[in-house]
């Protein structure tokens, strides 16, 4: 039998009653009844990454890559296959490893991915030569530590798992920890 997670008795109760039957009845100081169920999710889905495809490769081998419009010049740290602005075709290019802190957030809750670090910290990292942002997670760090501007260091999972998981950043000061893979 699992361990239960909770001190107080009453939600002991509870927690037993899930683990047993799926499903338990929690009846609140008020006398409100909650029906509480036991509801596992896991899903498999098949993804192509069609045009993104060379980002996630990227990844695997150590770079970052974005996209450039060769008309307007504008380079898109999250890369798109065509221009939001004038509509052309983009190409390929790579982004620099290190950035900055545009602006963060604290996630106290995460999906299935994210469930063993949670809480996490996810950052808009800017990029210089880039025109926006990319969305990735940033370890190594305290969250009373992050500041906007703060100088990061992409990292890369060792073994690719070919999703945006693969990279991270961390504070510029701790780059020599993690798996470099330049």
């Amino acid at each position: 039998m699992a361990k239960t997670l909770f001190k107080s008795a009453k939600f002991q109760e509870v927690h037993k009653a899930i683990l047993k039957d799926g499903a338990a009845l929690f009846v609140d100081k008020q006398g409100n009844e909650s029906l509480i169920i036991d509801s596992p999710y896991h899903i498999q889905y098949i993804h192509s990454y069609a045009e993104d495809t060379p980002f996630f490769l990227g990844l695997a081998d150590g770079k970052l890559r974005g996209t450039k419009c060769p008309a307007c010049q504008y380079v898109f740290a999250t890369p798109r296959g065509n221009c939001q602005f004038c509509g052309d075709a983009t190409v390929w290019v790579d982004l620099p490893l290190k950035g900055r802190v545009h602006t963060w957030t604290t996630c106290h809750f995460g999906g299935e991915a994210f469930l063993k670090e949670t809480p996490y910290n996810l950052a808009m990292i800017e990029f210089d030569g880039a025109n926006s942002v990319l969305l990735a997670r940033l370890k190594d760090c305290k969250e009373e530590d992050i500041y906007v501007g703060m100088p990061v260091e992409a990292r890369f999972a060792k073994e690719a798992t070919y999703s945006i998981t693969d990279v991270w950043f961390v504070p510029a000061h701790e780059a020599g920890k993690g798996h470099p893979k330049k």
